[in-house]
């Protein structure tokens, strides 16, 4: 957590001042209430040990009035590979502030998903992978998540293995179509794919 402690946090939301008094001790509360998460601090509070990975640098240019301004836009993906997953966005002129911005994001856009063992080839029980078929989509990218039995690992493209692995699915067998070198959109359409097996509902 940048910047400040937990213990020197002050909660500007409900949500976080009782996670801070300890009345909400799991990510898991959060969501089968239905609140919103509005404070990265609660993520650092319930799942310390959370881990981040760079998904995309990007330079973006964009003209203005003053000249042309160059930012970065980076995108990071968050996970506990134990069943907690999230996708950032962040952009600022510096990198290490661009990539700050995107983990908060990262940590408000969480979600738990569902994990199980679909494949017919295995019926080992653990949660090892996708418990069915899923979709998802971004921009021209479609990407197919197929239960694979223990062993085969993550069958898939560099960035969708990013997300995959920080979820903490182990095997998985995927399909795409599109431009899969758009790693922003390659990173959501997985994210969207899990949110279908997300075991909370919004």
């Amino acid at each position: 957590m940048s910047g400040q402690s937990i213990e020197e946090w002050t909660p500007a939301t409900k949500l976080g001042k009782l996670v801070k008094e300890g009345k909400i001790t799991s990510i898991y509360e959060i969501f089968a209430q239905n609140f919103l998460i509005k404070e990265p601090e609660i993520v650092d509070v319930l799942l310390p040990d959370l881990k981040h990975e760079i998904v995309e640098v990007n330079l973006v240019q964009k003209q203005t009035d003053a000249g042309e301004m160059s930012r970065f836009r980076v995108t990071v993906a968050v996970g506990n590979e134990d069943g907690v997953v999230g996708i950032g966005i962040g952009k600022a002129r510096q990198t290490r502030a661009a990539i700050e911005a995107a983990i908060r994001d990262a940590k408000l856009n969480i979600m738990p998903i569902k994990r199980g063992c679909g494949s017919w080839e295995c019926s080992c029980g653990e949660p090892h992978s996708v418990p069915y078929k899923v979709s998802g989509k971004s921009g021209s990218v479609e990407i197919t998540l197929l239960p694979a039995p223990r062993g085969v690992g993550l069958v898939a493209g560099d960035v969708a293995k990013i997300v995959l692995r920080l979820a903490g699915i182990k095997d998985v067998w995927t399909r795409t179509r599109g431009q899969t070198k758009t790693s922003l959109n390659f990173a959501l359409a997985t994210f969207d794919a899990l949110s279908k097996i997300s075991t909370f509902k919004r």
